[in-house]
């Protein structure tokens, strides 16, 4: 099936490559629609690839899949109530529309959202069930942050999700 846009994607070169860990520049990636992100992750799957970041591609997809099946089944942490009540009303927009920033470290009590060792095969098949699963089933559930949200906000809001962490796996044959 074809997308209904190519994902947009730029790399970014580095030379800070590691050898005990696979270290890439970031892709620059936007996601139109759901649709791209699985053209993207299973045209990646399908090669060698290259991560930047503490985890694996597989760990990625699995993240990824997982808050997906959590929009719809509910997260099991809450954000602190200064982060909901205060931060969250100024940041949503942001989030919703620009690109997220990298570097933040997820909280003692989000613990569900990181994922263990977990194979490419395995992690894809998770995000494209949980795709499918987003685009049929009404994510009810309360962000852990930003709380009630829009069907097209919890859209948005994995698209920019999505870009994040993919955005940490390049192509191997493209780092030359």
């Amino acid at each position: 099936m074809e997308p209904a846009h190519t994902p947009s994607v730029n790399q970014e070169s580095t030379s800070n490559m590691s050898t005990t860990q696979q270290k890439v520049g970031r892709r620059e990636l936007h996601y139109s629609n759901l649709e791209d992100v699985i053209v993207d992750a299973e045209n990646l799957a399908a090669g060698p690839v290259l991560t930047s970041g503490d985890w694996t591609f597989g760990q990625i997809l699995e993240h990824l899949a997982v808050t997906f099946d959590y929009s719809i089944d509910g997260f099991p942490f809450r954000g602190p109530w200064f982060l909901r009540k205060i931060v969250a009303p100024f940041l949503k927009n942001r989030f919703l529309t620009k690109p997220m920033p990298s570097g933040f470290k997820l909280p003692k009590n989000a613990g569900a959202l990181k994922p263990g060792e977990v194979s490419v095969e395995e992690g894809l098949a998770h995000l494209k069930r949980a795709i499918g699963r987003f685009e049929t089933e009404t994510p009810n559930a309360d962000h852990p942050v930003f709380g009630k949200m829009a069907q097209q906000e919890w859209v948005s809001l994995g698209l920019r999700h999505c870009e994040l962490h993919l955005s940490f796996v390049s192509p191997a044959e493209s780092q030359d």
